[in-house]
């Protein structure tokens, strides 16, 4: 899927179905319910890199950065 030390930007900025039902939009919400029952709690490869790299699903915002 590329280099893994880079963030996987499409699935957190790009992809109107997950970012949209991570701001709150029910029909984004919906699709991606619908995508993540077929294709696994971590859905398309995109969202499996985003798992990988953040530790969160693809419909679970991305936990805060503690730079202490």
């Amino acid at each position: 899927m590329g280099d893994e030390n880079k963030p996987p930007v499409f699935c957190e900025n790009y992809c109107i179905i997950c970012k949209g039902a991570r701001s709150g939009n029910s029909i984004a919400k919906k699709l991606q319910e619908i995508e993540l029952s077929i294709l696994g709690e971590e859905g398309c490869p995109f969202g499996k890199a985003r798992t990988k790299y953040y530790g969160v699903t693809p419909d679970q915002p991305v936990p805060p950065q503690n730079d202490n």
